[in-house]
Formats: structure tokens, C-alpha cells, sequence
């Protein structure tokens, strides 16, 4: 997930969700016999009862299978084509999942068993010269190692491009710039996946981070392989996966029509209308709305309770408690909706009439500049956003607490290139082992060689396209690669990428090297264009190392993935260009700030883009004093915890240990809804293992990965049926919505 929170610790809940999940699916038969086999949930037949123990460690290569057919192949053009149609799949429902909530998920379940559900018949069906022939679980790696990078980059569609229209900054839509939007989606394309190579050995060799959706895709493609009841579970888990897409995208579609009693049900409208409780229209006020989402339900499945209750944590701490108080003491106000309903107040808006002296909670927490307040009288800087600063101080101590092992793998990983120049001595106790034969590992020339030709394309756009001085290009890209250590800590340990502050952060950087050197329009693009180099980075960087944990779980070749996923970034460029031109023609409020209130896609990461944009190219910068103590408090007890954690903590209580990141973003989310469907179905998901393991062993992750796909093409289908003109906001409802304005 893609998407948008955590840090460091083998112990946090997505690590106890993995565990768990192993040990059911590969649960041992009660007798000793060998050749019985479980009954529930079996995908393996390991004969050695040494060898079985390890399969409850998401830390070490799967065990060898005994009757395991050689593949000769992994990297094939079935398997590539086939992840790449996928993974297209996932980046148009990335672009509206990102549009909606500024998060997006990855496409490794969604390959994995799609794929499998694909290549394997045919493999059986077909001659073996038109795509015949064995079909087995590292092939399948491959597979979805290309859906993985086929449905990234949504992002940039869901942050810095819109905010760069809403600014004035590009053409008059993107449908007249796709040429633009392409070659610079190109420029962010690759150097995640070149970046992610020497970060290997650092997070899943030494650290063995978790990568949840990696580990999940791992045991869900060998239990579709091995096994003497392999493929009876293999149709099993894909007739999950299929009824649970159809059931996402038939509710998302049909609910455009009735989305007050089908899709939210605003409980706090309904009791104020029908019971008369005066007081309970604040919970409306606050956005306090239960909402069926199929996606944010399944992700909170696949994350784990300690990600998905920090989150709903953090969502009640910023809009139940910190945003009440802001109210109660002056410091932000709220707009009436409506003089009809007494107590009905807007607490989320952006565009008001005195951003300085009355600014809303929403403002106040997440600094949101408009154009209603004059470049020169900015009120708020990017530190003074505390959810920013939560994630920024969590991610960068967790990497100041493993000082000594990033300088080690920084060096192993350049040692080929060094070696000509100078011997390289590193302390034998800082060695990393790599079980990968040499042959199957990626060459050194080959990710150096990438990141200098990507550099040079950067340069060569920006300079052409945007008049970007060559250095400055430059140091945009040195400082991507930094923050991809940020996404990769945080997706390894809560499956949830901080992508929207490793942006954020990147602007402020770029902005201050640019800062008084251009025109204030041409530095507010740079500005935005910097922060997407760094965006993209640290999603493909966190998409590739997922997909290498994969790989090192079931044995595979990393090589193979790396070619994988280098054509699977060609497919998402275009992908994820066209989605967002498709839904900028059906919703044009998205690149412009005319009809935020009542737009279907809030695309709450563009406000934070667009005011750091204007921020750090205005003349002065004042602070708050209130905003700006209480940004500094929380970057303190990000750093603090994190302390406190690695040297106090034993690490079978960490799971217990607040996810910081996670609680930044629901500061930075001005919704309630998706935190509330994260808790839960994490909770779900945890009485279910509780009470019926085999069948959550067996089902929980097909189920999850097809209610998150399942929504996003719903997503699609609406923004069709929406240039159509025949969409919900046309036809449908206002049942259930309040003040009886259609909702959807």
C-alpha cells in the first residue's frame, strides 16, 4: 500500500498477521505419518519436521519441495504480458483509489493469483511453442512482480499534477498536455526499482523486514503450487478472489446512485432529522460517517490491527479530540452548511474568507494554503503540519538507530565499482549473506547504469520541458533516493508507504535551493516536479523491495524481477496517464479549485502539494506559535518513541508500540471513514483467524486483494458512466445524505 505510513520492527502486527497466516496454511497434520495431509487450508507436503518449523518464520527461504518440477524459465513473455494486463487493472483503480483518499495499493495478490488462474490452464492447454509448458510458482513471481510495477505512479495523478492545474502552472487540461504528463511520468519511472537494488541486502537479507502484501504474496503463490491438494486450493482461493472483486465493484457502481443508504450512512444526520438530538449533529460535523468500502476494509485485513487502529487512532485524535479543542478555544472556526439546520457545521473547508485570524481545524492540522490568502501573506510553514512531522522524525530515527548496517550495505553494494580505485575492508560482523546464486543476481552495472541514464533523461525533460537547472535536477534526485529509504521502512514493517510527506519533504528541500532564483510560477513547478521525482522513487523503491522479498522467500531469481518490472513501469506510464485524463474529463473539479466542497474526489494529498508549492516561494514565512509547538512536540515524541522502542522495548512487545507514521496520516486524511474501515476489517480479520483459522489461512488474502481491486474498477466504471452522463449524480438519490444534497 502503496500507498500512503509506518516504520521499523520485525514485531509489528503485520509481522504477527504473516506468522500466523503460515502457520495455518502450512499446519502440520496431528499424526506423525508423513503422508497424511491437512484437510483445511493445505498448501504443502514437507516431509521434514525440522524443515516444517521454519515455515512459521517469514525471516527465511521456504523449503526446498521434494517433488517440485525444475523451472528452466522464470522470466517469460506469458508470464510478463500477463502481470502487465493485471497490473494495468490496478493502475486505473490506483487513480481513482488516489483521487479518493490519497492512498493506493500494490498489485502483488492481485498478480499472483489472477495470474496463476491464467497462465496456468493455458500452460496446460497450449502447445509449448504458443505458451505451453510448465507453469510453476517462480514463473509466477514473475508474473507478479510485473503487475506490481504495471499498476504503480498512480500517485502522481492524485498529488503533484493536479495541484500544478489547480496552480495555473500547466496547459488547460491534461488531455492537452498527455505529451508533457508522459515524458515527465517516464522520469519517475525507473529510478525506484534502480534504487531498490543495493537497499536489498540492508532490509530483507539483515533486517528480514516484513513487507506484509510480499509475505501474503508469497504463501498464497506456493500454496497455488505445491501441495498434493495444490490446485483444488488453487481454484478455491481464486473463485474468493473472484466473487469478492465482483461483489467490491457491483456495490461500488450500484451505490452511485443511492450513496446515502447504500455506500455512508450518515447515523449522526439520521438521528439529529428523526429522533430530534440536537447535540449528535456534531458527529456529522466531524465526519464521523461509517462507509462500506470494500478496499480500505480489505487493506485493514491485510495490515494487521496494530497499523489499522493506529490509524483510527490517529483519525480520533485529530477530528475527536485535537480539532474539538482547536474549536472550543478559538484558535479555528467552522462554516454553517446551512441557517435550516441549527448546528451543522463545516469543519473540513479549504477555501474561507480569513485563512490568518479564522482558519479551520482542517487548516490548522493539515496547512492547507488556498487561493483565497495572498502568496505573500502565508501563515503556516510545511513544519508546522504535525502529521508531516510524525512521519518525517519516526522514519529518519528509525534509519539513525541502524546507522551502522546502512553504511554496510552502502558499501557491499558498491564494492564491484570501488574495488578498481581502492580495496574495500568491511568488518566481517557487517557482512550480509546473500543466498542468491551469483548468476540470479542483479548486476552491479545494471542498476548504476539505469540510475545514470535516468538521471541523464531527468535532466534532459526538466531542462527541455520545465527550464530546470541541471544541478538543481540533480540534487532532486540524490534526495529521492534518500527518501527511499523512507518508503522502504515504512512499507517493510505496515505495508503502508508515506509517499505524500517523502513529497512533501522533497519540496521543501528543492524549494529552498530555489527559493528568490526563478519566477514565482516557474518555482512552484520545479517545486512540485521535485517532489514527484522523490514520490515516485520511494513507490517503486517500496513496489520492487516488496517483490524481492517474494523472490527471496520462494527461491527465485531477483535478476528476473528487475527485467520484470522494468516492463511492467512502461505499461503504468500510459495506464495511469489515461486514467487520469478519463477522470479529469468526467470530474474537471479535481484540477481546479471551483467546487471543491461538492466534488466526488477530494484528492486530499493536492492541498498539501499545492500550499507547500506556494509556501516556499513566498517572500516570508511566519508561523503560528500554537501549529507550529505543537508540530515540534510531535516530531519529538516520534523520535522519543522510536528511542525508546529499539533500547527498552523486548521485541515481542513492540506490536504494542503506537505506529506513529500511521497516525500521521490520518492527520494529514481529512476523513474518518477509511481509518474506521481499516479497524475494522484488520478486526475482522483477527476473529476470524481466532476462531476459524483454516478457512483464514486459506481465504483472508484472496478475499482482501478483490475487494481492493473490485472498488477501484468500480471506480472506473463510474467516472465512465459520469461522461456518459448517465451517473449517480444525475440519476441517483439524496436518501440518506445530509441536508438532502446528493452525496456520492
Amino acid at each position: 500500500m502503496s500507498s500512503t505510513g509506518g516504520a521499523v520492527g520485525i514485531s509489528s502486527a503485520p509481522s504477527e498477521l504473516t506468522d500466523v497466516t503460515i502457520q495455518f496454511i502450512n499446519e502440520k497434520p496431528a499424526s506423525n505419518d508423513p503422508s497424511i495431509n491437512v484437510e483445511k487450508g493445505e498448501v504443502t507436503n514437507v516431509e521434514d519436521t525440522e524443515i516444517d518449523t521454519l515455515l512459521l518464520s517469514h525471516e527465511e527461504q521456504f523449503p526446498i519441495d521434494p517433488n517440485e518440477e525444475p523451472e528452466t524459465q522464470q522470466f517469460t513473455f506469458r508470464a510478463v504480458f500477463v502481470g502487465c494486463v493485471l497490473g494495468g487493472v490496478i493502475a486505473a483503480s490506483n487513480v481513482y483509489l488516489g483521487l479518493k483518499t490519497g492512498w493506493t495499493f500494490g498489485a502483488s495478490l492481485f498478480g499472483s493469483i489472477f495470474g496463476y488462474a491464467i497462465l496456468k490452464p493455458l500452460s496446460k492447454a497450449l502447445p509449448k511453442h504458443f505458451g505451453g509448458g510448465y507453469f510453476g510458482p517462480k514463473e509466477n513471481v514473475c508474473c507478479q512482480s510485473a503487475a506490481s510495477a504495471a499498476g504503480s505512479l498512480g500517485l502522481l495523478f492524485t498529488s503533484g499534477f493536479p495541484a500544478a492545474y489547480q496552480l495555473g502552472l500547466l496547459g488547460a487540461s491534461p488531455k492537452a498536455d498527455v505529451g508533457k504528463l508522459i515524458t515527465f511520468t517516464a522520469c519517475c519511472a525507473y529510478y525506484g526499482m534502480f534504487f531498490a537494488i543495493p537497499l536489498r541486502k540492508f532490509y530483507i537479507l539483515k533486517q528480514k523486514l516484513v513487507f506484509p502484501s510480499a509475505v501474503a504474496a508469497a504463501h498464497t503463490i506456493r500454496s497455488l503450487h505445491v501441495g498434493k491438494n495444490a490446485e483444488a486450493n488453487a481454484r478455491k482461493k481464486t473463485k474468493a478472489l473472484i466473487i469478492a472483486f465482483i461483489c467490491a465493484i457491483t456495490l461500488r457502481v450500484v451505490s452511485e446512485y443511492a450513496p446515502g443508504v447504500l455506500w455512508d450512512w450518515h447515523y449522526g444526520w439520521a438521528l439529529y432529522r428523526v429522533w430530534n438530538f440536537k447535540w449528535i449533529i456534531a458527529v456529522e460535523s466531524w465526519n464521523w460517517v461509517w462507509e462500506f468500502t470494500p478496499a480500505f476494509i480489505g487493506v485493514g485485513m491485510l495490515t494487521g490491527l496494530n497499523a489499522s487502529w493506529s490509524f483510527f487512532g490517529g483519525s480520533v485524535l485529530a477530528w475527536g479530540i485535537i480539532g474539538p479543542a482547536l474549536v472550543t478555544t478559538g484558535k479555528a472556526f467552522g462554516v454553517t452548511v446551512s441557517d435550516q439546520y441549527p448546528g451543522y457545521m463545516n469543519y473540513m473547508g479549504m477555501v474561507m474568507d480569513d485563512s490568518i485570524n479564522a482558519p479551520t481545524p482542517r487548516y490548522w492540522l493539515v496547512w492547507y494554503e488556498t487561493s483565497s490568502a495572498e502568496p505573500d501573506s502565508s501563515d503556516f510553514s510545511p513544519l508546522s503540519r504535525p502529521g508531516t512531522m510524525l512521519l518525517l522524525c519516526g522514519s529518519f530515527a528509525e534509519l539513525g538507530a541502524n546507522y551502522r548496517t546502512l553504511y554496510a550495505v552502502t558499501v557491499q553494494a558498491l564494492a564491484p565499482l570501488f574495488k578498481s580505485f581502492r580495496e574495500v575492508e568491511i568488518d566481517e560482523k557487517d557482512l550480509i549473506y546473500d543466498p542468491a546464486p551469483k548468476h540470479e543476481q542483479v548486476p552491479w552495472w545494471a542498476w548504476t547504469g539505469g540510475i545514470l541514464l535516468s538521471a541523464f533523461f531527468t535532466c534532459l525533460v526538466l531542462g527541455l520541458q520545465y527550464g530546470q537547472n541541471v544541478g538543481v535536477s540533480i540534487l532532486s534526485i540524490i534526495f529521492a533516493f534518500i527518501f527511499s529509504f523512507i518508503g522502504a521502512e515504512s512499507t517493510g514493517r505496515t505495508n503502508i508507504t508515506p509517499v505524500t510527506s517523502i513529497g512533501n519533504a522533497s519540496q521543501l528541500v528543492v524549494g529552498g535551493i530555489t527559493r528568490g532564483k526563478y519566477p514565482v510560477k516557474d518555482a512552484q513547478m520545479l517545486n512540485l516536479a521535485g517532489g514527484m521525482l522523490a514520490l515516485g522513487a520511494s513507490e517503486q523503491s517500496a513496489d520492487m523491495l516488496g517483490d524481492l522479498k517474494t523472490t527471496h522467500l520462494l527461491r527465485a531469481a531477483p535478476v528476473v524481477q528487475f527485467y520484470a518490472q522494468m516492463v511492467g513501469a512502461l505499461v503504468s506510464i500510459f495506464m495511469s496517464v489515461g486514467m487520469y485524463i478519463l477522470f479529469s474529463e468526467a470530474y474537471p473539479c479535481i484540477n481546479t479549485l471551483t467546487g471543491q466542497a461538492h466534488c466526488s474526489f477530494p484528492a486530499p494529498d493536492v492541498g498539501a502539494w499545492r500550499a507547500i508549492a506556494i509556501a516556499v516561494t513566498s517572500p516570508t514565512l511566519p508561523i503560528p506559535p500554537s501549529s507550529g509547538y505543537t508540530s515540534i512536540a510531535f516530531g519529538i515524541l516520534a523520535v522519543v518513541v522510536t528511542v525508546v522502542k529499539y533500547r527498552y522495548v523486548p521485541v515481542s512487545k513492540q506490536v504494542w508500540v503506537p505506529n506513529l507514521n500511521a497516525i500521521g496520516i490520518a492527520f494529514i486524511l481529512n476523513t474518518t471513514t477509511y481509518p474506521t474501515a481499516m479497524a475494522f476489517g484488520s478486526s475482522v480479520a483477527y476473529l476470524w483467524n481466532r476462531n476459524y483459522p483454516m478457512a483464514y489461512g486459506m481465504y483472508c488474502y484472496a478475499i482482501a486483494a478483490g475487494f481492493i481491486a473490485g472498488e477501484g474498477m468500480g471506480g472506473i466504471v463510474g467516472a465512465i458512466l459520469q461522461v456518459a452522463g448517465v451517473s449517480g449524480s444525475v440519476y441517483g438519490t439524496a436518501a440518506g445524505c445530509p441536508a438532502f444534497v446528493y452525496c456520492g
